[in-house]
């Protein structure tokens, strides 16, 4: 390690620090895998490793009281998948949050139904039962699909008194935040297990949910609607989600690795926040739980200051970021018209938002340049911007 933090000292400036760099399970991590496919000759269709693959993260959610999981080819498929087995009336207004990936709401309009469009809170920059409370008093909600938000959990025993008060169905896209988000007792989640996240199989998800018939339905659904069990029927339409056998030993190999998948997480998120509060204090960040393992870190800028400028400047330092779930919602054409309520909140945070380099291979001394450089460009920000806020601009250092 030391070796590696000397040698990225002596090369970093004239380097570009890549905004992520995905690790998966290596080639020997994959054989024992790729031979049971080899001997079965199974390769797609609920075949023995999806299967094995569902049983094993049962486990891991809930190890006393596994619920039932349903391996499918995306993230997206699941969210579709489960939003069509929920069975909602044709038309159907489900309520997700401004800030989210796009998937969220294009996985709403594929099944039929009409996304609503609401703000986040301030401090942990979620759609919150509070929030999805207040707008039912005022419009009608068949459902709700709030967002793990950068891998940040939701609140299941809120959201579960939500239903129970309610009687609102609500399906949690948690596409980022398996190791964080839990299964739920009333509520539905969807995962990713795409390339970017903490446990990745290159492409795949999976939905948990504690309604077995439930989970049966969108098996059925991933199978292109066709019900095995009544003479090879297909009563409602479904599409091609089935998760293949290949994708399957890539999530097992993963899981296989969790363990040190997990505190390698926790110790970069721990090292890097150190170096940030040292280098540049007056950023905000999300009100993350502490331990937690997270597949990105994205920081809000002070206010006045636009992200797309200091990504501008820190691209010109060699360093890559990103604007996460940047424009909102309702400032994309496909979903202009699907507001439910104002958004100050996503609307603020969608300026200053920015997502820093983050990945299990990253040095100290390329945290440090991050963050320092980032300290810089602020600070150069300042003399042209009037802060207006309790995080005046100025107060970054290198």
């Amino acid at each position: 390690m030391q070796a590696a933090t000397m040698q990225d000292e002596a090369i970093g400036h004239a380097s570009t620090i890549p905004l992520m760099r995905a690790q998966l399970p290596d080639a020997d991590a994959l054989l024992p895998y790729l031979r049971r496919i080899d001997a079965a000759r199974w390769y797609t269709n609920f075949g023995p490793l999806a299967n094995e693959l569902e049983q094993r993260l049962a486990t891991q959610l809930d190890p006393g009281d596994s619920p039932a999981v349903v391996s499918l080819s995306s993230g997206t498929a699941a969210l579709e998948l489960a939003l069509g087995a929920m069975q909602l009336p044709s038309g159907a207004q489900v309520l997700l949050p401004a800030l989210t990936f796009v998937a969220t709401a294009t996985a709403v309009i594929r099944v039929g139904h009409m996304p609503l469009i609401a703000d986040v809170a301030a401090g942990n920059w979620l759609l919150t039962p509070e929030i999805a409370r207040r707008i039912a008093t005022s419009r009608r909600i068949d459902a709700v699909m709030p967002v793990a938000t950068f891998g940040l959990a939701q609140d299941i025993t809120a959201w579960d008194r939500f239903v129970e008060d309610t009687g609102i169905p609500v399906l949690i896209d948690a596409a980022g935040a398996f190791g964080n988000q839990q299964a739920a007792r009333r509520c539905h989640v969807a995962f990713s297990l795409h390339a970017t996240k903490a446990l990745a199989a290159g492409e795949g998800g999976f939905v948990v949910t504690r309604d077995r018939a439930m989970a049966a339905r969108i098996r059925t659904l991933s199978n292109f609607g066709i019900d095995l069990e009544h003479g090879s029927q297909v009563f409602f339409p479904g599409g091609n989600g089935k998760l293949s056998e290949y994708h399957a030993a890539v999530a097992l190999a993963s899981l296989d690795q969790w363990p040190d998948i997990e505190r390698s997480r926790r110790a970069l998120q721990a090292r890097y926040l150190r170096q940030l509060q040292r280098s540049c204090p007056g950023v905000v960040l999300q009100e993350q739980a502490v331990g937690g393992v997270y597949p990105i870190l994205v920081v809000a800028l002070p206010s006045g200051v636009h992200a797309r400028e200091i990504q501008q400047e820190l691209a010109a330092r060699g360093i890559q970021t990103r604007q996460w779930y940047c424009p909102t919602l309702d400032r994309h054409p496909a979903f202009a018209s699907f507001g439910a309520e104002p958004l100050p909140v996503a609307h603020s945070l969608s300026e200053r938002l920015l997502g820093l380099p983050f990945y299990l291979d990253i040095t100290t001394a390329q945290i440090r340049r991050v963050c320092e450089s980032l300290a810089v460009v602020l600070a150069e920000a300042a003399g042209t911007i009037r802060p207006t806020s309790s995080h005046p601009a100025g107060t970054c250092h290198p």
